[in-house]
């Protein structure tokens, strides 16, 4: 029997197996699909996603092959917020398709001894004498028994509806597109954004020679489902927005995604726990959802992993509802704040959207929160805020030290395998 299974190899369940095996925990990730998606749903990486690669000694391949984007935008507005005053090594956001992230993260946690099975649907939670989760039941009635079970499934995730685990919120009532693409013509400055009463674009250049598209726009805003998208509807709202279609063609993806809301009322129940789109669901909007999920896995890893080896005791599970929810809270906050920006089609919406962006381009205080808090640098819990990368006495670094997954001392207090301070009661 393992320590732990992970129902959904995404990133945050990737994340979450290496991070689980770092802690001398054994865990098998249980994956439906038979091969990885190709499509990128998510391929926003940030800077504090960059750090947390960093403190395991990993950012490298991200760094080398993603797309250094220099600041970022807020619910699609024109004035960007600038990345190079937050305090980090890494003040940029990263463009890399998620299908390459995953690559990456499955090839750390397969190295590091998890185990990951794909093909394998997960039909429920199987339960032992005394009621508790004991592990999963296939589609094929296989039992994988474990100690502990992870839903990282995705916003439909089977094991929080086995777990009986609320997920309210709000339905859809607005919808977005993407296409990745290739462009003839793409926008000089490479990612752009453009806004009208037409509706919003973003325009994000990837790896391999093509772009991303996506957006939203007055004739989607409405509760039902719009239907399948096409490249000459991509392309007429395009042109509606900008004036050009930016010469685009062959087709990788097209896609719908709606602004549905909703928050997991609990992140564990028992021996069940979740992380990722299995925690929250929201509009895509800044390309946080990945970055959150991970650091949902990077705050969990640890603590299970100290506790199904016997190294602390079960309250500090606990913990991770403690922390992590309220993240998830103001993440659908935010998103909901910048979907109503891009959403925002009508003349007093439009002036809305002005006034907003000019205070971005004129009022750096304010920039610089709105980017820290898209980042995820701003994130803080009741021991304490993130660390950055201090210099240590002994001439290494904190994210160096930080590699071998255990507690860390510094000047600025004793720092957790995540990169928090710790509480001052645990020196």
């Amino acid at each position: 029997m393992d320590d732990v299974v992970i129902v959904g190899a995404g990133p945050t369940g990737l994340w979450l197996a290496g991070e689980l095996r770092l802690g001398g925990a054994s865990v098998t990730v249980l994956e439906s699909r038979r091969e990885r998606d190709p499509h990128s749903k998510a391929l926003t990486i940030h800077p504090r996603t960059i750090e947390i690669f960093d403190s395991r000694g990993i950012a490298e391949p991200f760094l080398a092959e993603g797309v250094r984007i220099p600041d970022g935008h807020f619910g699609g507005l024109p004035d960007r917020m600038d990345f190079s005053v937050l305090d980090t090594p890494y003040p940029f956001t990263l463009a890399l398709l998620q299908a390459r992230s995953e690559e990456i993260l499955e090839a750390r946690a397969r190295r590091m001894g998890a185990a990951v099975r794909r093909g394998c649907r997960v039909a429920g939670l199987a339960r032992d004498g005394a009621g508790a989760a004991g592990g999963v039941v296939l589609a094929d009635g296989e039992v994988v028994p474990a100690r502990y079970v992870v839903g990282c499934d995705g916003t439909r995730s089977t094991v929080r509806t086995a777990a009986g685990i609320d997920f309210p919120g709000t339905d859809a009532t607005t919808w977005g597109w993407l296409g990745d693409v290739v462009l003839d013509a793409p926008p000089e400055r490479g990612a752009a954004s453009f806004s009208g009463t037409g509706g919003g674009l973003l325009v994000v250049p990837l790896p391999g020679g093509i772009h991303r598209l996506a957006g939203s726009d007055p004739l989607t805003d409405r509760p039902e489902w719009p239907g399948d998208l096409t490249l000459d509807e991509l392309r007429a709202t395009v042109r509606r927005i900008t004036g050009t279609d930016f010469g685009m063609r062959d087709p990788v993806w097209l896609s719908r995604f709606g602004n549905a809301t909703r928050q997991a009322a609990a992140y564990r129940a028992g021996n069940v726990l979740l992380a990722g789109d299995a925690a929250h669901m929201h509009f895509p909007t800044g390309g946080v959802g990945m970055n959150v999920g991970i650091q949902d896995a990077h705050n969990l890893g640890w603590k299970l992993a100290a506790v199904a080896t016997g190294r602390a005791d079960g309250p500090l599970l606990d913990t991770y509802h403690e922390e992590r929810h309220p993240v998830g809270a103001d993440l659908l906050e935010h998103t909901r704040a910048q979907t109503a920006l891009m959403t925002a089609y009508s003349a007093e919406g439009q002036a809305l959207r002005a006034v907003v962006s000019g205070l971005i381009a004129t009022s750096p205080d304010m920039s610089r929160e709105l980017a820290e808090r898209l980042s995820g640098l701003n994130v803080a819990y009741a021991t304490g805020g993130r660390v950055r990368n201090l210099r240590l006495e002994d001439g290494g670094t904190l994210f160096e030290r930080l590699r071998g997954g255990g507690h860390v001392r510094t000047e600025a207090g004793l720092v957790r395998p995540d990169g928090h301070l710790a509480d001052p009661a645990a020196a």
